[in-house]
């Protein structure tokens, strides 16, 4: 083997420890990869650099911006609640799991689906009694499944299929991995309604505990023109809240307490929660409830630019001793108080009556930099945002899922490239204000683009260096090797590097050693290249080998053995049909 092979393997050997056993960043590991191939001579600049020039690469960056115009606009969530419903039982529950969210994430971020899911399901949980545990981790398994089945689905295809145009120049459309994703999506879904009940533990999630929680009183209303009006409490999804209950209902001057589930509620209702901080933040991704204080329409800040802050009251605070109305808190620091907490308990009575205190916390809706001005001044002790609280827009959900249509229909029928469909719907997300830009760039990952990109300096030196050739002879040691079993070979190291390192990483490792195998062989490349795409996307064992398996991690209070438990029985399920399919598909 000659040394540039030899040193490149041992780079890429040390990448996969540092990936599976170090506490470093991704990106900070693939980087320092890239500069040992640039500054050791194996690959120029210009091909080093070439995977941040990629198509792949540029269309995952730029459906960052569809997926935050469409979580920005609730348009996901109000997908969520009318497809997710109100199950009675378990079997509906996963039913209802596994179907919306295999069909979204087709043509969703992945990550995006799975947060707006988890509310849903966690409410589900409180109201039937069951254990988030049965319904979490399928959830995250039906979405990396769907995800198998259009070219957007996951960025790993999206990865691959940059690379074949690169490489090889072609390029795959929308739906040309359907033939596969399809049976492959109702054979894992058809063991996961089957069997998940039985083989995923009866575990209840790691929720913050209210009583151990800073408490508050949160008062919203019922929109006249919102779709709860005329729906029962149950129906409406605020029974079960994760971080808050419902108390009361104010009802044209009346108090009405201890509301049964089965309550229809009616235009102008004043519904008062009580709960954690995080219940405001909940409520207000609730289409059909707004905040019920005056104060709120009354603030000069965008709705976009909104957010909601926690901030302890120091002693040179200006209002100090004087009730809320007397302060002049919403003229002097733009912000609305929305609940007082003193002594981590809720303080009752009229908001404008309630004099403040030094220590008292308070829960206000103000602009996002209201962090920044105040973090250092004396009037508050401590000051924090609550990560994720802006309100969605919920008039602008039907714009955002009308240009991801166009953006599919454009794709699916060849009349652009997925690039420039994509270009074209994230630049239609920010035109129309379904998300602005400032916050558009926050949604863009660049840690996630980094991995990716300086992963194909390690492909490209494998390619070079004849490194990728080499291990395709190790792996046809054995003479007359059929090309299915060579195929079933590229399958397993690709989802044994999946499973310890990223997904995107481990795709862009094994292209080089796929194209290397059938070449020796003389059969078609595809085959091996569609195997790996469905290869690194299958991570069901561990949590760390995708975001949306570590996602439930918490919620659902797993374990390692868990993921094992239930994914390598779906690892083995979905190996063998994607490979016995692929061939069909795709022939030798």
């Amino acid at each position: 083997m000659p040394v540039e092979a030899l040193f490149t393997l041992g780079i890429v050997v040390s990448v996969l420890f540092a990936l599976a056993l170090s506490r470093a960043a991704p990106d900070t590991i693939l980087m320092a990869a890239l500069a040992v191939l640039i500054i050791s001579g194996i690959l120029t600049p210009g091909e080093a650099l070439a995977g941040f020039g990629n198509p792949g690469v540029m269309t995952i960056a730029v459906l960052y911006v569809v997926a935050a115009g469409l979580k920005e606009t609730g348009a996901i969530q109000w997908l969520a609640h009318r497809l997710l419903g109100q199950p009675q039982r378990l079997r509906q529950a996963q039913l209802r799991v596994l179907l919306p969210a295999s069909g979204l994430s087709a043509f969703m971020n992945n990550t995006t689906v799975v947060a707006m899911f988890i509310p849903a399901i966690q409410e589900w949980a409180g109201r039937l009694r069951l254990p988030p545990s049965k319904l979490l981790l399928p959830l995250s398994y039906a979405a990396i499944l769907g995800g198998t089945c259009t070219l957007i689905g996951t960025s790993t295809n999206l990865v691959v299929d940059g690379l074949l145009q690169t490489e090889m120049g072609i390029g795959l459309t929308m739906f040309s991995l359907a033939w596969i994703g399809i049976p492959v999506v109702l054979v894992g879904g058809t063991f996961l309604y089957l069997f998940a009940d039985r083989l995923l533990p009866n575990r209840q999630g790691v929720l913050e505990q209210l009583e151990q929680a800073r408490e508050y009183s949160v008062e919203v209303v019922v929109d006249e023109k919102g779709p709860l009006v005329g729906r029962t409490i149950a129906d409406a999804g605020l029974r079960h809240l994760s971080f808050g209950y419902l108390a009361d209902i104010e009802r044209h001057g009346r108090l009405l307490t201890a509301v049964p589930p089965s309550t229809e509620l009616q235009a102008g209702d004043i519904l008062i929660f009580i709960g954690a901080p995080e219940c405001a933040r909940e409520l207000r991704r609730i289409h059909g409830l707004k905040p019920a204080s005056g104060d709120v329409h009354k603030l000069d800040i965008a709705h976009h630019q909104r957010c909601l802050v926690e901030a302890v009251i120091g002693p040179d605070f200006g209002g100090l001793n004087q009730t809320v109305r007397e302060s002049r808190f919403r003229s002097r620091y733009q912000a609305v108080i929305l609940s007082i907490s003193r002594h981590g308990r809720r303080l009752p009575g009229k908001m404008g009556d309630m004099r403040l205190q030094v220590g008292d916390t308070l829960l206000i809706e103000t602009a996002q930099d209201f962090v920044d001005q105040y973090r250092y001044r004396k009037d508050f002790l401590l000051v924090s945002a609550l990560n994720d609280s802006t309100p969605p827009d919920f008039r602008k959900a039907p714009v955002a899922m009308g240009i991801l249509a166009a953006m599919v229909a454009a794709s699916a029928t060849g009349l652009l490239s997925i690039l420039e469909a994509a270009l074209l719907a994230g630049g239609g997300m920010l035109v129309t204000r379904c998300v602005p830009a400032s916050k558009a760039r926050r949604y863009v990952d660049l840690s996630v683009l980094v991995v990716i990109a300086a992963s194909f300096a390690l492909g490209a030196a494998m390619t070079k260096t004849g490194a990728a050739a080499q291990v395709a002879q190790w792996l046809l040691l054995i003479d007359g090797l059929a090309p299915w079993v060579a195929l079933a070979l590229v399958y397993l190291m690709t989802v044994m590097f999946t499973e310890l390192i990223t997904n995107n990483a481990a795709a862009v490792l094994m292209f080089p050693i796929a194209v290397a195998v059938a070449e020796q062989l003389g059969v078609s490349f595809m085959p091996f290249v569609i195997a790996i795409m469905f290869a690194a996307s299958a991570s069901f064992m561990t949590p760390l080998g995708y975001q949306t398996n570590l996602m439930v991690l918490g919620p659902g209070g797993y374990r390692f053995t868990d993921y094992l438990r239930l994914g390598a029985p779906l690892s083995l399920i979905v190996g063998i049909t994607a490979v016995a399919l692929v061939p069909l598909a795709w022939p030798f």
